[in-house]
């Protein structure tokens, strides 16, 4: 077994978990997380104090993307990232929706119509000259 990931019999909190497993960097992040209601675990909201089993499903919201995954290992200490890939496995119907997500986003901004976005060095001059500023 690879060190780091500890038994299936051992409890672990969900807050640990997420941070052990490489999701958020600290475990303050991973409790402002849950308690802002970003995790789910099996379908609904849980506390970060919640203990996780092996099988359990999580729905996971990080700024644009969603992630759902499936707890393979528990562990409560922060290892490697080839460890931490170990704890939980992402369903393939997440993988194909976060890419389709990810090409959406690609394509939105791909084709931006002139005069959309920042203004250009000329246009700003003229803001500047009509504001007075």
């Amino acid at each position: 077994m690879p060190a780091g990931v500890v038994t299936t019999d051992k409890k672990v909190r969900l807050d640990k978990w997420l941070w052990a497993a490489r999701f958020f960097k600290t475990r303050g992040l991973a409790t402002e997380a849950i308690k802002g209601g970003k995790i789910e675990l099996n379908g609904s909201r849980a506390k970060p104090s919640r203990e996780l089993k092996v099988g359990d499903e999580l729905q996971i919201r990080q700024g644009f993307e969603e992630k759902a995954v499936i707890v393979r290992n528990l562990s409560d200490r922060r290892g490697p990232a080839a460890v931490a890939r170990q704890l939980y496995e992402e369903t393939v119907e997440s993988i194909a929706q976060r890419e389709k997500a990810t090409e959406q986003r690609r394509l939105a901004n791909a084709h931006r119509e002139p005069g959309q976005g920042r203004p250009t060095k000329r246009a700003r001059r003229l803001i500047h000259g009509f504001t007075g500023k």
